[in-house]
Parts: structure tokens; sequence; C-alpha cells
């Protein structure tokens, strides 16, 4: 379900960080593949997010490098609190995700990840998300980019959240 945030002088990097922490414990896969050792959220605004990931053995595939079901994960991830930014606490189903698979990285490796929310209506919210390799604390190649679809899940009315 969609809830608008009732503080709205919570900037959106205090509310993302909120959301996070409010999704922690609550999702296995997160949990596991974001620790607080290897994660940080860098940036928040309406309509953007962005966070960086240090690759660990959890991320990686046989070849040592970043699984593509790790990337998949990261764009679903990211792609929620880019909507999650217009102020809202959940942020629906995945209806489609597209990922096109451009770079590699590997263990040791910082990624960028970005969420963008291109559009957030009343039922649907459409981002875009892309997940660069660090390089000498510089945004380097693109490992993927990807689309995200989501349905929002609306309260009706006169029923509670």
């Amino acid at each position: 379900m969609s809830a608008e945030v009732t503080h709205p002088a919570v900037s959106e990097l205090e509310h993302i960080r909120r959301v996070w922490h409010g999704m922690q414990g609550n999702s296995p896969i997160y949990d596991f593949l974001l620790s607080d050792q290897d994660f940080s959220i860098e940036s928040a605004s309406k309509g953007n997010f962005r966070a960086r990931l240090t690759l660990s053995a959890n991320h990686v595939n046989s070849r040592k490098t970043i699984h593509g079901g790790v990337t998949a994960t990261l764009v679903d991830f990211a792609g929620g609190l880019a909507i999650a930014t217009h102020g809202m606490e959940k942020t629906g189903a995945s209806v489609d995700i597209h990922v096109t698979y451009i770079g590699t990285a590997g263990i040791g490796d910082i990624v960028e990840i970005e969420g963008i929310a291109n559009k957030v209506g009343r039922s649907m919210a459409f981002t875009t998300v892309k997940i660069t390799k660090i390089v000498e604390g510089k945004p380097g190649g693109l490992v993927a980019s990807a689309s995200h679809t989501k349905f929002l899940i609306q309260p009706r009315v006169g029923q509670s959240q």
C-alpha cells in the first residue's frame, strides 16, 4: 500500500533512511544482500535515490562477478526507494523489470546504485535504474541499466492501511 508521509518537514533523504530502516528485518533478501557494513544511502531528493554497495562473496556468481539476480534485486530495491522519495512508505508490487547487463564488477568493488522515478501516478510508477562501478572514488563504467514498473497499491476509501 502507498501512504503519504505525515511529516512534510522531513527531508527526502531522512524519509528514505526511515523507509529503509523499516524494511530491515522484514525482507530476508535485502537483509542478506545489503548489510550495514557494505551498504550506504548516499543521497535522496524527490524522484532520485543513490546508494553505494561494496560487493562481497554474497553478491557474485561462480566467475566472481556480480550475479545477474543480485543486479535485478538492486534494481527492484532502488526503483522502490526512488518512488518512496515522493513521500510514500510502501511502493507496491513490481509489474516489470528489464535489466540490460553492460559491464561487470567483482568482490571488493564498490557500485553506485541510482534510482530515478520517471513518473509516479495514482496506480503505476515508472523508474530507471543505473548501476555503475566506482573507480578511484568516481563513477566509472556502467554495470547495468534498467527500467522498473510498479503497481501502486492504493487503499480503498474507508479501509485502513
